[in-house]
């Protein structure tokens, strides 16, 4: 290692490196930093100079990296998050840690796993900061980029699931919460109900009614669309909208289905005039999953973190009875 090279590196650039490849836009980036556009300006030049290549070329749209900035954009949320980790403290203390921790979740664990753990957590750390964002199509991005902490989300294990846990991306590692099953809601009334209790609630019933759908990761259908396709089926998605609340409103409200997770349904139930009914065919469950990249393994305060959720979810499911 030629360290007398790197002691005439100024490695705050690095830093202002990443945050132009994120940005792609000098006045996003000063703000983001702190700084005036000139000076974010001079410290561009520096960062050409220093490393031989013009970085971003300036278009409508703002800047442009080159192929050099995206090579070095591939490796340097690793290599910030290490030099982060050296300024931490060997130990973490829940009771006088002030950190901030960052976690996307997909919007049906959140009743689920929030009530859960933040009171547990805040006991024990009051000065911690949790910062949650929805679960998106980029969430998984943001993990390996260091923008988020954590990622929960629910993957379905069937085989015509895209995203299963042997397929998650490289670098991030996995834990699983608990395991869930899909049911379905109606409204106080709805004829489903009586082809129920006369043992006539079947796949071909199923079918025969309208769903409400939430669009998920931009997305309409769901694993369980693909299932039923593979058999040449498939529901009448006749209304999309996107979130649960907003679905389990338009259920209790109309004669539509929604097909949904057992966890969310059962609060559902306690805010809406609905009534669950058995999904009425086999399908496999979905396992909820706490992710992370695995630059933070070896973290004292991701670990703590990480300990407590997991804890937290296992009482919660074991209460609703999901775990298995």
């Amino acid at each position: 290692m030629q360290l007398d090279k790197l002691a005439r590196i100024d490695l705050n650039l690095l830093v202002v490196l990443q945050v132009l490849i994120e940005e792609q836009s000098v006045t996003r980036a000063a703000v983001r930093l702190n700084l005036s556009q000139s000076a974010l300006s001079k410290s561009l030049s520096r960062l050409r100079e220093t490393l031989g290549d013009p970085l971003f070329s300036r278009t409508a749209h703002g800047l442009k990296p080159t192929a050099h900035a995206l090579a070095l954009g591939e490796r340097l949320p690793k290599i910030l998050q290490e030099l982060y980790q050296l300024t931490l403290p060997p130990s973490f203390d829940p009771g006088s840690s002030n950190r901030s921790f960052s976690f996307a979740m997909v919007e049906s664990a959140y009743e689920t796993l929030i009530p859960g753990f933040i009171g547990p957590l805040l006991a024990q750390a009051p000065n911690l900061r949790i910062n949650s964002y929805m679960w998106n199509e980029k969430s998984i991005s943001d993990l390996q980029l260091g923008q988020i902490d954590f990622g929960i989300d629910g993957i379905d294990l069937q085989p015509q699931s895209n995203f299963s846990i042997d397929s998650l991306p490289e670098g991030i590692s996995h834990q699983t919460l608990y395991h869930d099953h899909q049911l379905c809601l109606v409204r106080v009334g709805h004829p489903a109900l009586a082809l129920h209790q006369a043992g006539n609630w079947d796949v071909e019933a199923y079918l025969s009614m309208q769903h409400v759908q939430v669009r998920c990761e931009g997305n309409d259908w769901w694993a369980l669309d693909y299932h039923l396709a593979a058999k040449g089926q498939q529901r009448d998605l006749c209304t999309t909208v996107p979130d649960f609340y907003g679905a389990a409103s338009v259920c209790a409200h109309t004669d539509l289905v929604f097909t949904l997770p057992e966890s969310f349904a059962r609060h559902a139930i306690n805010l809406y005039p609905l009534v669950m009914l058995p999904l009425p065919f086999d399908f496999m469950p979905l396992a909820y999953v706490l992710l992370w990249h695995q630059r933070n393994d070896g973290d004292p305060g991701h670990k703590w973190l990480r300990e407590l959720i997991t804890q937290s979810a296992r009482h919660s499911a074991r209460d609703s009875g999901s775990w298995n």
